[in-house]
């Protein structure tokens, strides 16, 4: 039962920054907070995404080589699900820089961060 859990840790590294993230943008009023929710959530998806994609043993780059044949695919590392990460990379990134904007934006109109407060403000 160890070996199973030891055996996975990736995963079960990923289900717990998945559940904090998620309690993040579920819990917390401060919209930082949330914010910040939001940016764990969407490393937990990149982790799971590249711990899926990556291989142990003898597997080696999309490259044809002689020591690996052609018909045992295997052997090769499957590049896509890493390169799609990098984009999400790139893509979160600059969501939560237009995110961070945009709570200037609030907190210099309104000088509140707390979604209770934003809330009655209009209403």
């Amino acid at each position: 039962m160890g070996d199973f859990f030891m055996g996975h840790y990736a995963y079960w590294f990923t289900i717990i920054l998945l559940c904090i993230g998620l309690y993040g943008i579920l819990f917390k009023k401060n919209l930082i907070k949330k914010t910040i929710g939001l940016a764990i959530l969407q490393i937990s998806v990149v982790l799971y995404f590249v711990s899926v994609a990556s291989k142990t043993g003898d597997a080696t780059v999309t490259v044809i080589d002689a020591n690996f044949p052609v018909d045992q695919v295997a052997n090769y590392l499957n590049p896509l699900p890493h390169t799609l990460m990098l984009t999400a990379i790139v893509v979160g990134v600059a969501t939560l820089g237009v995110a961070f904007t945009l709570l200037i934006a609030i907190y210099n109109r309104f000088n509140t961060l707390d979604e209770k407060e934003l809330i009655d403000k209009f209403q």
